[in-house]
């Protein structure tokens, strides 16, 4: 799996509890503005638009879009990412210049607040010095992995919102199979790989589980009214899971779990305990 990541800090801000439709809204706005060679910019029967990132970021229907945002709710300031996943990691500089424009010209929220002062980071290294951007020579990164530990915990750091018989699932029902078959698959979607189940039996035993669901909402444009989009939040505690059940979890914490994934939901963390 080949991505690259993206973090933006902007200290002296006051963003929203939830900051997944606002993200992602500026963000749509500002990719336009940047990649758009349309003079009507409007993407209905556009020549370009299956070249075009934000066609493929936000208006392709039926497919899974190949970025998602990353943060925690509730922060005091703006500290986000966005990763890029298999051929969108080769646009990387078209996204890192919309979200220049998303900061210093587009604004966030409804009073469209800028800013001049913050941070930027590709895979972790600083690349906004001096009001200007310098971006490594190499950005792409792959997902591999050489640790395992048979016991860990799964936090959910953000809403997830996952089906099961045909229902998103609210209480304690969740298991493991849930979670390995959700990041399997959308591995292989955003390989472009055709779905395909689970080639092995997920192993492991859920000791403990610290669930609740927490409602949100957020207000769709388009549909013009506001949409649930909560989902299970907490922890839970795995005993003896085997390794590749274990990579895929640790690739979970990249490409996310479960729907929504590009507004920031289901974002997970995997701590490895003893």
């Amino acid at each position: 799996m080949k991505y690259a990541k993206i973090s933006i800090i902007i200290e002296k801000a006051n963003p929203p509890f939830f900051l997944g439709s606002q993200l992602r809204g500026a963000f749509g706005y500002a990719l336009k503005r940047v990649v758009c060679i349309n003079p009507s910019f409007k993407c209905d029967e556009c020549f370009a638009k299956e070249n075009c990132l934000y066609y493929q970021f936000y208006e392709e229907k039926n497919v899974y879009h190949k970025f998602r945002f990353d943060y925690e709710l509730g922060k005091s300031y703006y500290d986000f990412s966005i990763y890029l996943f298999d051929d969108s990691v080769s646009k990387l500089p078209y996204v890192v210049s919309a979200l220049y424009q998303m900061i210093t010209k587009i604004g966030f929220g409804k009073d469209r607040k800028t800013y001049t002062k913050f941070d930027m980071f590709v895979n972790d290294s600083s690349v906004f010095k001096n009001g200007e951007i310098t971006l490594p020579i190499d950005y792409e990164k792959e997902f591999n992995i050489d640790t395992f530990s048979p016991n860990i915990s799964v936090r959910f750091v953000t809403p997830l919102r996952l089906k099961k018989n045909n229902r998103f699932i609210r209480d304690e029902e969740l298991d493991i199979e849930d979670l390995i078959n959700s990041i399997y698959q959308r591995k292989q979607k955003l390989e472009g790989k055709e779905l395909k189940k689970l080639d092995f039996e997920p192993k492991g035993n859920i000791i403990k589980k610290e669930l609740k669901f927490l409602d949100l909402s957020r207000y769709s444009n388009r549909q013009k009214t506001k949409l649930k989009i909560g989902g299970l939040m907490g922890k839970i505690d795995i005993k003896d899971i085997d390794g590749k059940s274990y990579k895929l979890l640790k690739l979970g914490e990249i490409v996310g779990v479960g729907k929504q994934t590009v507004f920031g939901l289901g974002k997970i963390e995997i701590t490895d305990e003893k």
